[in-house]
């Protein structure tokens, strides 16, 4: 017996297993993904390595935990406040909502959270890609009061995703309008691009702009938009379908510099 116990956990949607002194105290963990045991210390070497035998699937690499990238470095060194990662899905509805609620005695649903409901319910499908190796940010603030609704970075690039609560409605697009029922056409997807060359401009990188439209009964298209993805919450997995453009090492970066509040100030 080593006296070590063996914890999972998860991060960033990856499994790592955690290896523990009696005390709680991390001594190693194992990393699946890239089939490596990291020791923080070589003193329990064949302890650790007999404690994760039960879990080891196929060969590994036993070593020191790699040096961290930059990219790592930099989200070690981002100030609290200025880091966008925790938000929610729909923050700055959240918190319009909570500071402001409106009248309880409405006869109608406040649009606030019609559109609150479509921003969670695409920022969870989008955090679902996590383990598929995307990254995924939520209410991201631009100058002017206009923000990207989610902003998801993987192998296939980056991705500006614009939400419309459409539930039970029939949509019908002719770039750049967006019927939505009954309501009257809106150029909604010039903002929609808009915001996606704020943030290309932003990230010197390209971003795409997305429109994702929650539950709707009907997609009209008669013609495809030009340079713009219209997807609905079910069909959103057919971003991970556009081809490989970025390595991993490339999101993580991307993803440092999209969660700096401070990238966001210049645009």
């Amino acid at each position: 017996m080593t006296g070590l116990r063996v914890v999972p956990t998860w991060r960033h949607g990856q499994e790592r297993l955690y290896v523990c002194l009696t005390d709680g105290r991390n001594i190693a963990w194992y990393d699946r993904e890239t089939g490596r045991v990291n020791l923080l210390g070589e003193a329990r070497r064949e302890d650790v390595l007999e404690a994760l035998a039960p879990f080891l699937t196929g060969p590994v690499t036993v070593g020191p935990p790699p040096v961290p990238t930059p990219a790592e470095l930099a989200r070690l060194t981002l100030h609290p406040d200025d880091d966008l990662a925790p938000n929610r899905p729909g923050e700055t509805l959240l918190v319009a909502l909570d500071r402001a609620p409106g009248p309880a005695h409405r006869l109608r649903t406040d649009p606030r959270r019609r559109a609150l409901a479509a921003e969670q319910t695409i920022g969870a499908a989008l955090d679902r890609l996590d383990g598929a190796g995307w990254r995924t940010l939520h209410s991201l603030p631009l100058p002017g009061g206009d923000r990207v609704h989610h902003l998801t970075i993987g192998p296939a690039g980056l991705f500006a995703v614009h939400t419309l609560y459409a539930r039970k409605q029939r949509v019908r697009i002719t770039d750049p309008l967006v019927t939505v029922g009954r309501r009257p056409p809106e150029p909604l997807l010039r903002r929609i691009r808009t915001d996606a060359d704020r943030a290309s401009y932003a990230l010197t990188a390209e971003v795409h702009p997305v429109l994702a439209l929650v539950a709707p009964t009907d997609v009209s298209v008669p013609h495809p938009p030009r340079e713009l993805h219209v997807l609905t919450d079910t069909t959103l997995t057919a971003l991970t379908h556009l081809g490989g453009v970025l390595k991993p090492a490339d999101v993580e970066a991307l993803h440092a510099m999209a969660r700096d509040r401070q990238t966001w100030t210049r645009v």
